[in-house]
């Protein structure tokens, strides 16, 4: 007898309970502040589509484009209200991009022009070589 263990999304678990720090909930997507302890910066704000996909690469692009709406008002909100210079938005999509929670979503930091060294982006370059990568991208990837 195969026993089936279903995995537990604590974005979904989130979502479903209410108990969590929110910014906006939207039919399609909602937006939130990490744990305390967790954000990058004050204001930082994760953006999670409402249906469940593991990441980008498996995302409906309705959920994706609801997503992406999202983002764009809360960056907005972000040089409004917190009178942020800029702002970053990260994703990792995939077993080998450092994604933590299996669920798609986006981190929105806001940013200020005093605070480049703390800059959360990438900070090491790829070492791999890949001859005509555009190349490939438009021969195999792009649909």
């Amino acid at each position: 007898m195969v026993t089936l263990v279903a995995m537990v999304c604590a974005f979904c678990e989130l979502m479903d309970s209410g108990d969590a720090r929110w910014v906006t909930r939207e039919p399609a997507a909602v937006a939130f502040l990490p744990l305390p302890g967790g954000q990058l910066a004050p204001g930082h704000t994760l953006v999670v589509p409402r249906r469940h996909a593991d990441s980008l690469l498996d995302a409906d692009e309705r959920d994706v484009t609801a997503a992406a709406a999202l983002v764009r008002r809360i960056s907005l909100a972000m040089i409004t209200a917190l009178e942020a210079t800029g702002v970053v938005v990260l994703n990792a999509s995939g077993p080998g991009s450092g994604q933590t929670v299996p669920h798609l979503h986006f981190h929105v930091v806001p940013r200020w022009d005093d605070e480049e060294d703390t800059l959360p982006w990438i900070r090491q370059r790829s070492t791999r070589k890949l001859d005509a990568p555009a190349e490939l991208l438009l021969a195999g990837a792009l649909i």
